[in-house]
């Protein structure tokens, strides 16, 4: 059994169905503090979690996950839309890109795994349901972000992951056309992504395949879908 510290935030209304989906983000916040008072306060327009990890380890609870919370916004995963009623919420103290993104600390990180370990004992959430926050709103977020160790989190159960061998290829990047870049797009429509096929490589795609390489191949943010994301997007097919 976890402990957590009880945090109760105003922001949450009825679920619509149990939660099938775990969501993680970054808070984006110079500090936790700074990013607790937001959760937790009335005057925001719908902001809230489930839960906050604190850089030291600390949780803190901040909506019964019977509840929805107000944290993924517009947001599309497997076929579900607006997924706060269907999703548990988890925000890792972090200030993001914007406020100087640094790399997690193994205290929270561990804490990260304890807390999600825990909330699957309750509910029915798959592997290829455990997804980031820029998973499931690329181009309008970017957390977790590419720090975030997706590989630790499977290696202790949790989420899917793969590392595909080399792949040389020729990349495709945004203005590419063709039959290799619809294949592309509905590799990513299958895996979650909300990304219709339209053999087009338009600013929608390079969204998705920058979402995709923060958390699958972290070593190369860019955009251009590499020969390499490639690979590692059919090896995540075959394992989900």
């Amino acid at each position: 059994m976890i402990r957590t510290i009880e945090a109760p935030s105003p922001n949450f209304d009825a679920r619509i169905a149990p939660p099938e989906i775990l969501v993680l983000h970054y808070t984006g916040m110079r500090t936790g503090q700074e990013a607790l008072d937001r959760l937790r306060d009335p005057q925001a327009p719908r902001v809230s979690a489930h839960y906050m990890v604190e850089e030291d380890g600390r949780i803190f609870r901040l909506v019964p996950e019977e509840r929805r919370a107000w944290h993924a916004g517009a947001s599309y995963w497997k076929g579900e839309r607006n997924l706060n009623g269907v999703s548990i919420g988890v925000e890792i103290v972090n200030p993001g890109h914007e406020f100087g993104y640094r790399p997690f600390p193994e205290a929270q990180i561990a804490a990260v795994i304890a807390l999600v370990d825990d909330i699957r004992t309750r509910w029915e959430i798959s592997n290829d349901r455990i997804v980031g926050h820029a998973d499931v709103a690329p181009g309008r977020k970017d957390d977790p972000g590419e720090l975030f160790p997706w590989k630790r989190l499977a290696e202790a159960g949790h989420g899917l992951w793969v590392e595909a061998p080399p792949a040389p290829g020729l990349p495709l990047a945004e203005g590419a056309e063709g039959v290799e870049v619809f294949a592309l797009q509905a590799g990513f429509t299958r895996l979650g992504y909300d990304l219709p096929p339209s053999g087009k490589f338009d600013a929608a795609t390079k969204a998705v395949v920058v979402a995709f390489q923060q958390h699958w191949r972290q070593d190369k943010v860019d955009g251009v879908a590499d020969g390499q994301t490639r690979a590692q997007l059919i090896a995540l097919l075959r394992a989900a």
